[in-house]
């Protein structure tokens, strides 16, 4: 198949204001729509004749109408709201990154703002109140993160750039994966083990990194139990999925004060139309010790305008016959 043959169908908002750059990214010929992500009936119409579709979802209704689809584009890393098996047969699935140099950026800023109590400072001193042991005795002393010991939760493509950005303010670094396997002394870590581990880290550690991806075996991997292994003055920093920390637990650890303080960029309950839900059954929003973000530390115009780049690159290599970059997957079955 040549590119003048190719249609391209790209259902994500965020590409939205990259769509120029995007279009021109691509090989000569290749046509481009771009209906709106809200309107399902468009979407299906679109995708009826489409050879490549640019989203993370693609459900087993979709899949039984893109019938010609010959590649599936995550604009993100995550697949897991693309139903593989639907697709028909030889169908590939790809995705992007680009992500964790603005997530590594929000952990370190989030981190920051816990531990120096700005958030404390900033409430208070709207209400004329200095919070600060120069001007209030009561108030308490804090510390810089060359301070503190900041330990990860997974160690993927997130949690080392994260650490790479904690490690330049000084801090030292622990870390646990589920499969284990880090190289400690060659990432500059003071150790790395296995999620059997994870109370000795959680024990040790000022700061918590949340990024492992959530399976069965990391949900409610940091429960009631393992948040009571934390320090009382330890903040939690959770850019990987919320389930992966029990919400009840969490809930509970935060409002009596057990830990110092999150940072929540991931949630339990998202809009299911719009912009408007609860992110959590319990009201996090009351507690002055919680940064709350709509799942947004990774959010930035760098990182979409390289996974555009990303995308238009390997749509690039599907007309030329070319081996795809970053391929997760390809659909069961003789392709077409």
């Amino acid at each position: 198949m040549t590119a003048d043959t190719l249609t391209v169908v790209v259902v994500d908002p965020n590409l939205d204001p990259l769509r120029a750059e995007f279009e021109a990214a691509l090989p000569d010929g290749v046509s481009v729509s771009w209906p709106d992500a809200r309107d399902t009936a468009a979407v299906e119409a679109a995708v009826k004749t489409a050879d490549v579709l640019v989203s993370g979802k693609c459900d087993g209704r979709m899949a039984s109408i893109a019938t010609r689809l010959r590649l599936v584009h995550a604009a993100g890393a995550g697949t897991d709201g693309i139903d593989i098996a639907s697709l028909a047969p030889g169908t590939q699935v790809a995705n992007t990154f680009h992500h964790e140099d603005s997530i590594a950026e929000y952990a370190v800023s989030a981190a920051i703002l816990l531990r120096r109590g700005f958030l404390r400072q900033h409430d208070a001193l709207r209400r004329a109140r200095w919070d600060s042991p120069a001007y209030d005795p009561r108030s308490p002393w804090a510390d810089t993160l060359g301070a503190a010991t900041v330990g990860f939760v997974g160690f993927g493509h997130i949690g080392a750039r994260c650490w790479q950005r904690f490690r330049a303010f000084g801090a030292r670094g622990v870390a646990v994966t589920r499969r284990g396997g880090v190289d400690a002394a060659a990432k500059g870590l003071a150790w790395s083990g296995t999620t059997l581990d994870l109370g000795t880290l959680l024990e040790v550690s000022d700061v918590v990194v949340v990024s492992a991806p959530l399976a069965p075996e990391t949900t409610g991997l940091i429960g009631a139990a393992e948040l009571s292994r934390m320090r009382p003055s330890a903040v939690l920093v959770n850019v990987g999925r919320g389930p992966v920390v029990d919400e009840d637990a969490l809930y509970r650890a935060l409002s009596d004060r057990a830990i110092g303080g999150a940072a929540l960029d991931v949630w339990y309950r998202y809009p299911a139309d719009g912009h408007s839900a609860a992110p959590s059954k319990h009201p996090f929003e009351t507690l002055d010790n919680v940064l709350m973000t709509p799942h947004s530390s990774g959010l930035t115009r760098e990182t979409f305008a390289r996974r555009a780049d990303d995308i238009a690159a390997n749509i690039g290599r599907l007309a030329a016959g070319e081996r795809l970059h970053n391929l997760v997957a390809v659909a069961p079955g003789a392709p077409r």
